[in-house]
């Protein structure tokens, strides 16, 4: 993709009622005040990227039919701009993976910190790099919430993926009581830290920013809401780990991303694309969201 593009900057009406901004923290009080010139460069020097999170449904269905037609649609589809990856279901990755289109990258919804043993209903991060699945999520707040996964667990998962050498897109974020409370990075700097004590080559880091209370509910943080955070994890990373890491990391956003609010929400400089949940799952909008970053603006 290229990734001399910059985004256009849209401005249609929220698609919801915000919730309240976090409080004023030492992260935004020291957040580097950025001229438009330097922001442009650094967004020249993160490739967006867009991944489709499909969960336990198979398309939009719980059938290898229905599977089957969203990854033909998909397959119909303009190849966009930015960089994109899917994340069927386990049991369905190496047949969507030999179905679909070069430019659709196939990644895992999970993966274990071992590369083998007594571990039942694991998904071994060895098995996908020799079946040429190369990207995971980890720490998905569904992960987190249903099956007690901790900061703990996961940044032994993060440190085995790296050791493996597979991608990982680590997801973070806070509730809704937390947010109301003003504790968005009181919740996510041990996330973060989770990750950053785990990663020794950020070239293969992703990180996708899903407040929790936006996932699956219709709510969405506003524009101003995500690009606060997203600086605000950007300026963790430069100050906890170094500048060149928060300058070329990029910064998922997910929580009801629709084709409705896409081009808006891409509209901040420290968005570098989304993670999809619900829309990933009709080809129509996914592409719509991903061709958000077709665009350019002179």
């Amino acid at each position: 993709s290229d990734t001399s593009q910059r985004r256009r900057r849209t401005h249609p009406p929220p698609s919801a009622k915000p919730l309240p901004h976090p409080r004023r923290t030492n992260y935004s009080k020291t957040m580097p005040i950025i001229s438009n010139l330097r922001r442009a460069a650094s967004m020249m020097t993160r490739s967006p990227i867009v991944g489709g999170n499909w969960k336990l449904n198979a398309g939009d269905g719980i059938t290898k039919a229905s599977l089957v037609e969203l990854v033909e649609a998909l397959n119909g589809s303009p190849e966009p701009a930015c960089e994109v990856f899917i994340c069927p279901p386990t049991l369905y990755l190496e047949s969507v993976q030999n179905a679909a289109t070069t430019h659709l990258k196939l990644c895992s919804q999970n993966i274990y910190s071992k590369p083998k043993g007594a571990f039942t209903g694991e998904t071994s991060a060895n098995m996908l790099m020799d079946m040429g699945i190369q990207w995971t999520l980890i720490g998905h707040s569904e992960r987190r919430d249903i099956f007690g996964e901790t900061d703990q667990l996961l940044g032994a998962k993060i440190a085995y993926a790296q050791e493996v050498g597979m991608n990982t897109v680590c997801c973070i974020g806070e509730h809704k009581e937390e947010r109301e409370a003003g504790k968005t990075m009181d919740v996510c700097v041990p996330q973060l830290k989770a990750i950053a004590d785990n990663v020794t080559d950020w070239s293969s880091v992703v990180i996708a920013y899903e407040p929790v209370w936006a996932i699956g509910t219709g709510l969405t943080a506003t524009p101003e809401q995500a690009q606060e955070t997203h600086a605000q994890i950007r300026t963790w990373i430069s100050e906890n780990v170094s500048s060149e890491v928060a300058d070329s990391i990029r910064i998922q956003y997910g929580g009801s991303v629709n084709d409705q609010n896409s081009q808006e929400l891409a509209s901040g400089p420290d968005i570098d694309g989304f993670l999809v949940g619900g829309a990933s799952l009709k080809a129509p909008s996914f592409m719509s969201i991903c061709g958000v970053f077709d665009s350019t603006t002179e």
